[in-house]
């Protein structure tokens, strides 16, 4: 059935759900798990994209912002590192056989694509809820890998700040093939 359980984190509120999930599924179906984190520069604590100036009269002003910009995209890289790290450490103590990546790209097709490589039977992803104007901006990564996956989808959404006791029963998804 799901032997292979692709898990995708991000930094959001939804992250400690989708372990939760993780951690109740993956002994019960006895299937080893890959957790994967997208770096992008549209998350809310990343450095963004760097701003070079169209005609830059002062060079050296244009290399100094370039390497500012390196030095915060490597602390917020291995930040992200150090907590994809710990929750794969925090697997393997429940034995539960987990593995980690992380890479930069369009998080979207770098689930999908790493999906396909991987020969995942399951990808589980959180839904940060985001509708209208900003879905339509920034996009929905649940969205795209639940139309693009080569496997089954779990969406983990987050509870409703309402009635948390009912949201977090009602937090998963079924599986969408």
């Amino acid at each position: 059935m799901y032997r292979k359980l692709l898990v995708a984190l991000d930094r959001s509120t939804t992250r400690s759900l989708v372990l939760e999930k993780i951690a109740g599924l993956a002994p019960a179906l006895g299937a080893e798990v890959m957790l994967v984190h997208v770096l992008s520069a549209y998350d809310n604590d990343s450095p963004g994209l760097p701003v070079r100036a169209y005609h830059s009269y002062y060079p050296i002003l244009d290399t100094v912002a370039w390497d500012t910009y390196q030095k915060r995209w490597s602390a917020y890289e291995e930040k992200c590192l150090n907590e994809l790290r710990h929750s794969t450490e925090s697997l393997q103590a429940q034995g539960i056989t987990a593995e980690f990546t992380q890479t930069a790209g369009d998080p979207g097709r770098v689930i999908c694509d790493l999906a396909t490589t991987w020969e995942a039977d399951l990808i589980l992803v959180g839904h940060r809820g985001r509708t209208g104007l900003s879905e339509f901006l920034l996009g929905s990564v649940s969205n795209y890998v639940m139309h693009h996956a080569p496997c089954s989808v779990l969406v983990v959404n987050r509870p409703q700040a309402s009635d948390t006791s009912e949201a977090e029963e009602a937090a998963v998804a079924a599986p969408v093939t």
